[in-house]
């Protein structure tokens, strides 16, 4: 069969429904200035589905820094690999700040966040070795745990009974095979906004010997005292061996680091092949990051008004009677009964009555009679937002409640 009949004949869980989603549900156009309010089909929306966290995107100093980055480097500037020609005073100084951030020896920077993961998965561990992870893990991970040659097991989601099964099976191959166990968690749960259970996982250290990697994509730059992220915030950053972060939430740019121990960094840097074989990132991208972080460490207020939002948003909610399960995040994701069809009808009354955009997710993400609706509150966002939204959503879920949703009310067709 050739290849490409089989594929298009396939499209795939999304791709089947391009045709009538493209430009609305799935590659929506989002313009103006990143903020609380953009634009969406020439109409102002309240946006809450960036990650956007602290309002570095749009904050003056980030703009400014960036543009004189831009005209002073240019965007080639360093040519190549950092091995072979891209290396500069620059990254060096920014994977220095992010290791002391952190709460770590030594960091390592990484081209991007999803590509990076998969790497460090790939050159963490051998075909001797096991990986243990969070059956909700970031699809990352699952990729990077899928090019494993070795043994992998999954653990359900924070179900600590069971991460010790799944150890104890690991610790018995490993035994016989001589590698060593790898455990996988997120700090912060994307969809679910709840945190991982690093605290208890890092306690059963002592009962088995294995290395704790933490995906805190969403938790950097906004959970614990400083923002340092999870594992600040549940005091287990010396038991965390292995911390993840991005620059495509809190600090609003592209890119990644991984920090560890300064022998595991060094070993990193000699044999991960993403950035072996990767042009070195750009100039303007590493000196943005840097103003980012300064100001992050000079303006602590941003993620106490981040907190503010959140904190007034997820209590109102809770308040108001909305499910919002164990978020004790910046991620609110608000849970209804219903499926696909009354997900799309909501979605098409949010955007186009009460001029809210968010993210909606619905099956196969989460299970066939559940919609769920996510927001992402950020330091940019008000007060007068939330009481907004909180009274859209009263009227959202009565009319659900009264099957309205079930009625088709919109065409989408003509959207």
């Amino acid at each position: 069969m050739d290849l490409f009949e089989k594929r298009i004949q396939n499209l795939g869980p999304l791709g089947k429904y391009a045709d009538r989603a493209d430009g609305y549900f799935m590659f929506p156009k989002l313009e103006g200035e990143i903020s609380n309010y953009m634009k969406f089909r020439g109409k102002e929306v309240l946006v809450w589905s960036l990650n956007n966290y602290l309002g570095l995107a749009n904050h003056p100093e980030v703009r400014e820094t960036d543009a004189k980055a831009a005209r002073d480097w240019g965007l080639a500037y360093p040519m190549g690999a950092r091995m072979m020609s891209g290396q500069t005073v620059y990254h060096e100084q920014l994977e220095r700040e992010l290791a002391d951030f952190v709460g770590k020896e030594d960091a390592f920077l990484l081209n991007y966040g999803y590509q990076g993961m998969v790497s460090l998965i790939d050159s963490l561990v051998d075909r001797h070795d096991v990986i243990v992870y969070d059956s909700e893990a970031h699809a990352c991970i699952i990729d990077g745990a899928r090019l494993h040659m070795g043994k992998r097991f999954v653990f359900p989601h924070n179900n600590m009974e069971n991460l010790r099964i799944q150890l104890e099976r690991a610790t018995k191959l490993t035994g016989e095979s001589g590698g060593g166990i790898l455990v996988i968690t997120e700090g912060v749960y994307g969809m679910t906004g709840d945190q991982g259970n690093l605290k208890e996982i890092a306690a059963m250290k002592k009962e088995f010997n294995f290395r704790l990697l933490v995906d805190d994509a969403h938790g950097f730059g906004t959970m614990g005292a400083t923002g340092a992220g999870t594992h600040q915030e549940q005091n287990v950053m010396d038991e965390v061996d292995i911390y993840f972060g991005t620059f495509a939430k809190a600090i609003a740019g592209i890119g990644a680091f991984v920090a560890t121990k300064h022998s595991v960094v060094d070993y990193l840097r000699h044999n991960m092949r993403s950035q072996t074989f990767a042009k070195s990132l750009p100039m303007p991208i590493v000196i943005g990051a840097l103003k980012r972080m300064e100001i992050i460490r000079r303006q602590p207020e941003l993620k106490d008004n981040l907190w503010k939002i959140v904190n007034a948003l997820q209590s109102g909610l809770r308040n108001a009677g909305f499910n919002l399960g164990p978020a004790s995040t910046p991620v609110t994701p608000v849970l209804l009964e219903g499926g696909i069809p009354e997900a799309t009808q909501i979605t098409v009354d949010l955007r186009e009555n009460y001029n809210i955009f968010c993210s909606i997710v619905t099956y196969p993400v989460v299970p066939k009679d559940v919609i769920l609706l996510r927001l992402i509150p950020t330091a940019v966002h008000t007060l007068k937002d939330v009481d907004y939204t909180i009274k859209a959503y009263n009227e959202v879920r009565e009319k659900l409640n009264a099957g309205a949703y079930a009625k088709e009310m919109y065409d989408i067709s003509v959207l």
